[in-house]
Formats: structure tokens, sequence, C-alpha cells
């Protein structure tokens, strides 16, 4: 069962990854662009900083720190 639920973290993780990414492009996109939309260009990277926290709650899970 837990091997189950590590899966389902990793895949959510990765599909995150991806979309952080995709969003990076599309934030330096728009902030390139003639006509720069700032409210939209805030909500990109409004929405790119939860997914990194978002990931890094998933990381945390998946590899704990081990104290030595």
């Amino acid at each position: 069962m837990a091997q189950l639920d590590n899966n389902a973290l990793r895949t959510e993780l990765a599909q995150l990854r991806q979309e952080h990414r995709d969003l990076d492009v599309a934030v330096e996109a728009l902030a390139t662009t003639a006509n720069l939309d700032a409210l939209q260009l805030q909500r990109l990277k409004k929405k790119k900083l939860m997914i990194k926290d978002r990931i890094s709650a998933l990381e945390d899970q998946l590899f704990p720190d081990i104290i030595a």
C-alpha cells in the first residue's frame, strides 16, 4: 500500500515539476512582450510559487531528511 502511495506522490511530483517549467516559460515569454500584462504576469508568478510550495511538500514526504 505504501508503494502505491509513493508512486502516486512521484507521479504528482513529476506533473507539478512539468507545470512549473511550463509556467516559467510562460512568465518569461509574457515578460518580454511589448504588451506586458502586469496582472496576468503576477497571477502566473503566484501560481508558480504555489506549485513550488507543493513540490517542496511532496519532496519532504518522499525524501524525509535523515537525522544522524
